[in-house]
């Protein structure tokens, strides 16, 4: 009997979603705008957005937010099928990588996965940036997150896991993307400078290559528009949260601000995307405070980018989110009412206060820290407890306090990760004909790419002549193998069984590697070799060498990135 080639779940074959049709794209006249700006609400769902609306109203006196006058639709967030964590998923609920995937390149891919095909041997996919980049525009990518984090990472890097952030950093310096701004600087350091990264420190590489690097507020003002190329990393991690910060730490609209004046003086134009990136993770702690302040920090970005474009009258902006967070309801409990009149008396996140928390081991001591950081001064027992004990989840303190503070707020949460709903569409310039009604998220990159004239397809190609991403295992020895069947099916060979032999055949033209799976000895040509082979769980693995003799290719493994690289 046939021994098989890959396990079963290596089978699993995507749907054509991957590849929309021509028929599903816009039509619209080319360059009918010069620039192009994108922001992403990450994690802002409906919920969301009407939260910070009846915020705004009570608290600050403004009916609407900035977005409002602009919607124009909602967009699907689903992904395709495929693993997340070791586990098969439907795809049905996303995350921010493979829905930044779809609003960048126009294609669908698995949870994890930064603008790379959902297969065993990924292609990458081409993003608006990239595409800009060789149309020569001048490209930006803002956030509140880690720079190297998701939403961003999907415009200008490509790699299997979106939690190869040291890769993405490194990509970054060879993306031409001009300015860069958000936190994430743990991975442009070393371990000598207490970051992440094994290899070396980067900063020094992005100066070489005539960034100004700016890691506060001051530092940030002083660029101008002659500074052609920027990296702002403005903390270790994420951007403090809104409620956080102090004035060394810029706002979502200053860092946007600031980098529309230095993409807006290139003559050719410009693309840039910027996210609020922190709306999503105060909706995962469940924090729902600090989700409305960072959602109307957001807002205010989209009023700096609005300005702008109305101002400039050449610009198109798009504005959605790339999936909802927390599942986040405005009521609970049965109670037809809504505490806004306190929303607004938290003092700090929860991220700010949780050391504290976790540190309490008594009722008093959480009341003590309850009280300093909101109005609530009548914390019974139960609850102080209850926040001591922790919410079950892997939020533990911070998560029960969350839950507290909540129930106080007479809102609710269905729990610390992603909604499938969809989300809004905002819009304004010629794109906004184009991104009208119920679309897919995939559409907000062909509108983008047609609205300012940019090649998706052509970039993609050029790419994918360059790399391939393949799955790959490690042996005990540090061996690197690929698998058989996926490698060579992208490669051109044909993979075969032989009955009489046990063996595993691979012929590419001339070039035959037969591999023998019970002792993953390996012959060139009828010749031993002792080129690597194993057989793991169902499939089996060769290792580079042997692709490269069966196909006369010099492909080399770039380890930082996990990727081929074919020339």
């Amino acid at each position: 009997m046939p021994i098989p080639l890959s396990s079963a779940a290596d089978e699993v074959k995507t749907t054509d979603s991957s590849k929309p049709t021509e028929a599903a794209k816009p039509a619209a006249p080319a360059t009918a705008s010069k620039n192009l700006i994108v922001l992403i609400g990450d994690g802002m769902g409906p919920a969301q957005v009407t939260a910070a609306r009846y915020f705004s109203k009570a608290a600050l006196g403004k009916d609407k937010l900035n977005l409002d006058g602009y919607y124009v639709g909602q967009a699907t967030t689903y992904a395709d099928p495929g693993e997340d964590g070791g586990v098969f998923v439907s795809g049905a609920v996303t995350d921010s990588a493979s829905a930044g995937t779809a609003f960048a390149t126009g294609n669908k891919t698995y949870n994890a996965g930064i603008s790379i095909s959902n297969e065993d041997v990924s292609k990458p996919f081409a993003s608006i940036i990239e595409a800009a980049e060789v149309k020569g525009k001048a490209t930006g990518l803002v956030t509140t997150a880690r720079i190297t984090h998701a939403t961003p990472a999907v415009y200008a890097s490509h790699v299997r896991s979106r939690d190869n952030e040291n890769a993405i950093a490194s990509q970054y310096l060879d993306s031409g993307v001009d300015v860069l701004f958000g936190g994430g600087k743990d991975f442009f350091v070393g371990k000598e400078d207490k970051g992440k990264r094994t290899d070396k420190g980067i900063i020094g590489d992005f100066e070489a290559k005539g960034y100004k690097v700016v890691e506060n507020t001051d530092s940030l003002k002083s660029l101008t528009a002659k500074n052609e190329k920027a990296l702002g990393l403005f903390g270790r991690s994420h951007v403090a949260y809104t409620p956080d910060r102090d004035n060394t730490i810029p706002s979502l609209s200053a860092m946007t601000e600031k980098a529309i004046e230095i993409l807006s003086a290139q003559k050719n134009g410009f693309v840039m995307m910027i996210e609020g990136g922190r709306i999503d993770h105060a909706s995962h702690a469940n924090d729902f405070p600090t989700a409305v302040q960072e959602a109307l920090d957001f807002d205010a970005a989209v009023k700096v980018a609005m300005d702008f474009a109305k101002k400039d009258g050449n610009t198109s902006v798009v504005i959605t989110a790339d999936h909802e967070t927390g599942g986040l309801s405005l009521s609970r409990d049965n109670i037809y009412e809504l505490n806004i009149d306190l929303w607004g008396k938290q003092k700090k996140s929860s991220e700010f206060i949780n050391a504290a928390l976790a540190k309490a081991k008594t009722v008093e001591e959480v009341r003590a820290i309850v009280a300093e950081n909101t109005w609530i001064t009548d914390l019974s027992d139960e609850e102080a407890e209850f926040i001591i004990k922790g919410d079950g989840s892997s939020y533990k303190q911070e998560g029960a306090y969350n839950e507290v503070v909540s129930k106080r707020l007479l809102v609710g949460w269905a729990g610390h990760g992603h909604s499938a709903v969809d989300v809004g569409v905002w819009a304004y310039g010629p794109i906004a004909d184009m991104v009208k009604g119920n679309i897919d998220n995939t559409q907000i990159a062909f509108a983008g790419a047609k609205v300012v004239g940019l090649d998706l397809a052509a970039t993609s190609a050029e790419m994918q002549a360059k790399y391939l991403y393949p799955k790959f295992k490690i042996t005990r020895e540090g061996a690197v193998l690929y698998p058989v069947k996926a490698l060579a099916d992208k490669l051109g060979a044909t993979v075969a069984w032989d009955e009489a032999s046990h063996s595993v055949k691979v012929t590419k033209g001339a070039q035959t590697l037969t591999v023998n799976v019970e002792n993953n000895s390996v012959t060139l040509n009828g010749k031993e070799s002792s080129l690597a082979a194993n057989l793991d769980n169902g499939t089996l693995y060769l290792s580079l060498d042997a692709f490269n003799q069966l196909t006369g290719m010099s492909m080399k493994w770039d380890a930082l990135s996990e990727r081929l690289i074919l020339k």
